[in-house]
């Protein structure tokens, strides 16, 4: 069998039930604490329907306030200086908001100014950019990543934190002045990965994710280069680690990417299917081959025959080195079609949101084992 796992999932609720509360939050109708509820409760249930749907891994750290770019910042001390706290204490939750939303208060300086916002990759979704200086520190200064594994962990469940690799993170941000380079601040930033790691192994956690979805751009050859370096240092801290890729394929990084020094590697085959057969005879014999066969970010459902038929193609190579997932995290798909009441059974039988993605990933797996689940599969395909 696949291990059948997810990258991501959707953190908003089926009626905007996160969006309503942070409103609130910002209107001063809820405090604080009533909007951390809100969180962990829509943390505790999208946890669940992911079990309960077939997911054996499930996703922690991806849930965010915002988006996850700038969770990362926070949780990496990059905050801009308009938004510090002149006592030097860590930032808030209320400091997030600001970097998100910008200032009102007048001031000599006239406010703070929001950080910018762009484009995730390709898709609707946006972040908000990291500004780095020439003398950037890096400190970790935000707890939610390990209090959300304390959570997880206390309900019972097999988690597997989800963290924006070194080298995607310092690509998605913003330079403040021509003399910085933001890849010559890679060494500042990996003691903290380090630290990261160490902690949630401290909390009981085998498997870490790491995001590098720049993988699948065009990469000047100094990033590159970068690629084997930082992980030949990050393969000393403890967990094991999934490169995941996405939203695109591997293209001339598809050597470099089989052979980094970590324990796994996520492919999408959604958007790069021809990439599989390279892949598949470069990987190397130690390591975990997880396919993202189950589209993402869209909400169609999958072609389930011809996904299995890829899946059992890889189980003859692999066999337990083999895991199956989204192609990304489901993060833009909404909760579930057993909301939806106000769409006819003909029309949902084409669509699958986020819980059925997560029982389409979990019906592959296990069709791999059983002859009559495989049958069952084809039938409804």
């Amino acid at each position: 069998m696949a291990l059948a796992h997810s990258l991501g999932f959707q953190r908003i609720g089926h009626d905007r039930d996160l969006k309503k509360a942070q409103e609130a939050f910002l209107q001063g109708e809820l405090d604080e604490a009533g909007l951390r509820a809100v969180g962990r409760a829509l943390r505790a249930s999208h946890w669940q329907v992911q079990k309960d749907a077939g997911i054996e891994l499930l996703p922690v750290g991806d849930f965010a306030w915002h988006d996850q770019v700038l969770t990362h910042s926070l949780t990496f001390g990059v905050v801009p200086q308009r938004f510090r706290s002149h006592d030097g204490a860590k930032p808030t939750l209320q400091t997030l908001v600001a970097m998100a939303r910008g200032t009102t208060e007048r001031s000599d300086s006239g406010g703070a100014h929001a950080q910018e916002m762009a484009r995730w990759f390709d898709s609707n979704y946006h972040y908000r950019v990291p500004e780095f200086t020439a003398d950037q520190q890096f400190a970790l200064s935000w707890e939610q990543l390990f209090e959300e594994v304390e959570e997880a962990k206390a309900l019972g469940h097999a988690v597997k934190p989800v963290l924006i690799g070194p080298l995607t993170y310092l690509w998605l941000g913003k330079a403040q002045g021509a003399d910085v380079d933001k890849l010559e601040l890679v060494d500042r930033l990996l003691p903290l990965y380090d630290e990261i790691f160490n902690r949630l192994a401290a909390q009981g956690v085998e498997w870490v994710q790491i995001d590098e979805p720049i993988l699948v751009l065009d990469l000047p050859q100094d990033w590159k280069n970068a690629y084997e370096r930082v992980y030949n240092i990050l393969q000393r801290a403890p967990l094991k680690k999934l490169i995941a890729t996405y939203f695109g394929g591997l293209e001339e990084n598809l050597g470099l990417a089989a052979n980094l020094p970590v324990d796994g590697l996520h492919i999408d085959l959604v958007r790069a299917p021809d990439q599989y057969p390279t892949l598949l005879d470069r990987l190397p014999a130690y390591k975990i081959l997880s396919l993202g066969l189950v589209d993402g970010s869209s909400v169609s459902a999958c072609d389930l025959e011809k996904a299995l038929a890829v899946l059992q193609h890889a189980a003859e190579r692999l066999g337990d080195r083999l895991w199956v997932a989204p192609s990304c995290s489901l993060l833009h798909n909404p909760l579930g079609l057993a909301c939806e009441d106000q769409l006819d059974a003909e029309r949902k039988g084409g669509l699958a949101f986020a819980v059925q993605k997560c029982q389409e990933v979990a019906a592959l797996s296990k069709a791999l084992d059983a002859p009559e689940a495989a049958r069952a599969l084809r039938a409804t395909a």
